[in-house]
């Protein structure tokens, strides 16, 4: 039986109630906000209307309402009065709240203010005194963070009963004026005036008590780790890092591209990749076998029927994509993830890593040297301009010559020594001593470990140093032979670091198609999957040269530290891949 449908003047009675519990709740949230007191005439406004709209709800069909009559005259009657109440309750509240909100400052860039400033962020400490408390808030802008001095006679009740719930951790907004510091470890503080506790944190059960926690405890708490002083700042410089790289190649004229992080190539020609499938790989029953031309079944799985239509995986680089870029645009780089399965639990690998990588067409090798060297001095000034606080901090704590390090870097022309000289060099200080040397077996053909990086850059020169003409044997298929030697080397060059070893790898790449086809087919790489690889070389082939900046590597040469898993926000390596 289908329902009686209420009356148009009901429905229109209905509708002024909604509008009138509404306005009026606006109306009393307002006030009430702005007075920060009693909202008492407000809420019993609102219960009012709320009640007369539910009993009117409750009457039989006929009965005469409690608001008003049902006549359209009323009604827009009714309406008028809510909004002049509406309008009126507006104009009050603009008188109450005639005083504009307090300026947000990060602690970075507070300075002695005039007018009071609102500031906000995490607690470090709590001190409590007789007649007032010292509360140290950090916002993440910066190291130190702003002490904010609260004199108990000169606060509200409500912020002193907030001292008495504040604990590390918890977040809070304070406000009041900044004033030059009357103590010696900081320039200015807050005089707060008023402070909220915004979200609390429970002490007893915080796990970043006040007392330094190794990076190996803090790494099983990744996701609160950039609350302390250590891995903030290393956040920070990797931030500052990140951008001025940017802009080094923006103001270069390079274009930023964006390859792609899934693939079917294997860029480095190792096999050491991640695949990517959407195959039920937990019921290996199902998976489809690959089969031969009679149909009958081989080893392995047929990936034709998976989602790309073949296999996939997480690209080891960039760089292929940026090639063809590279060869319309000229200048190009990436900056982006990348990914490698190689079983490594070593300080300085990843599986899951940020690369930067530029190409340049109608470029040799040098240039690729000269632009590495420019790059890299421009975003580490950047980083000792604009980090300094950080990097005392790191000099302080984790590597006391590393400003030194850094200004040498800089100021330093980088040493350029060809792969046979390292050799002689190595081969003569290891004869000194072999038992020092955890590799002492170094000949043409040695891919140096990181232990031969190191003292070159150290040791021998003190100094960045580009090692180039690697062998052939221990590169990458796409490096340019040398012409001058046979092809036994390549036109290679890594560039060693103090404090670090490699931080880049670069080449001129092979742009000749015949001599790149011969070297694909001596590593068992299949043609069909680099088609349109090998096309920039069909058409239109140039000289290019390009390289590769390990992102996470450069953030711990900067920072000083050891550990590449603490480089990044959440590092992925075997056996981990938490948060």
């Amino acid at each position: 039986m289908a329902r009686n449908k209420p009356s148009w003047s009901k429905r229109m009675a209905s509708r002024a109630c909604l509008a009138a519990v509404t306005l009026a709740s606006r109306q009393t949230s307002v006030s009430a906000f702005a007075r920060s007191g009693s909202s008492s005439t407000g809420s019993r406004s609102l219960s009012t209307i709320s009640r007369r709209c539910a009993t009117n709800a409750r009457k039989p069909s006929g009965a005469s309402p409690v608001i008003s009559s049902f006549s359209s005259n009323s009604i827009r009657s009714s309406l008028f009065q809510i909004r002049m109440s509406s309008t009126e309750a507006a104009e009050a509240t603009e008188v109450e709240t005639n005083t504009p909100s307090p300026r947000r400052v990060k602690t970075v860039d507070a300075e002695v203010s005039e007018d009071p400033v609102s500031i906000k962020g995490w607690v470090r400490t709590v001190r409590k005194q007789k007649t007032l408390a010292f509360v140290e808030v950090n916002d993440g802008s910066s190291m130190s963070g702003i002490q904010c001095v609260l004199p108990f006679d000169a606060i509200d009740e409500a912020t002193l009963g907030e001292i008495e719930n504040l604990t590390t951790g918890c977040s809070v907004h304070a406000i009041g004026n900044i004033v030059k510091s009357q103590g010696g470890k900081q320039s200015v503080e807050l005089s707060a005036t008023s402070l909220r506790i915004v979200g609390s944190c429970p002490g007893e059960t915080f796990p970043l008590a006040k007392k330094r926690h190794s990076l190996e405890y803090l790494r099983t708490i990744a996701h609160l780790r950039p609350r302390t002083n250590t891995i903030a700042a290393v956040a920070r410089v990797r931030s500052t890092l990140a951008g001025s790289i940017h802009a080094f190649f923006q103001d270069e004229g390079f274009n930023y591209v964006q390859t792609p992080l899934i693939t079917a190539s294997d860029c480095e020609g190792a096999g050491e990749m991640f695949r990517v499938t959407t195959l039920d790989t937990d019921n290996v029953e199902s998976l489809p076998r690959a089969k031969d031309d009679d149909g009958n079944e081989l080893p392995g799985v047929d990936y034709g029927e998976d989602f790309f239509g073949k296999a996939a995986f997480l690209t080891v680089s960039g760089q292929l994509g940026g090639e063809t870029h590279a060869c319309a645009l000229g200048d190009v780089y990436t900056f982006g993830p990348t990914f490698r399965a190689e079983n490594s639990q070593t300080t300085r690998h990843l599986a899951e890593f940020w690369m930067v990588e530029p190409e340049m067409a109608f470029a040799d090798l040098t240039s690729a040297m000269d632009n590495a060297e420019a790059m890299l001095k421009s975003v580490v000034g950047v980083a000792l301009d604009k980090c300094d606080e950080d990097l005392t901090f790191f000099a302080k704590f984790f590597d006391k010559g590393l400003k030194d390090r850094l200004q040498k870097l800089v100021s330093k022309p980088f040493v350029r020594l060809p792969y046979r000289d390292a050799i002689k060099y190595l081969q003569e200080e290891i004869a000194k001593d072999p038992s020092k040397w955890q590799f002492p077996d170094v000949e043409f053909g040695t891919d140096l470990a990181t232990e031969h990086e190191r003292w070159l850059a150290e040791k021998k020169f003190e100094s960045a140093v580009f090692v180039y003409n690697y062998p052939k044997k221990i590169k990458a298929f796409y490096m340019r032979d040398n012409d001058e030697d046979g092809g036994e080397t390549v036109n290679a060059m890594d560039l060693l670091v103090p404090g670090v070893g490699e931080l880049v790898g670069g080449s001129q790449r092979e742009e000749r198609m015949d001599v790149l086809v011969d070297k694909m087919r001596e590593l068992d790489l299949d043609e069909d999957d680099y088609w349109w690889y090998l096309d920039l070389r069909r058409f239109g082939s140039v000289p290019h040269s390009g390289y590769g900046l390990g992102f996470e590597r450069l953030v711990t040469y900067v920072c000083g530290i050891e550990n590449i898993r603490d480089a990044i926000a959440f590092p992925r390596y075997p056996g981990s891949a938490e948060f």
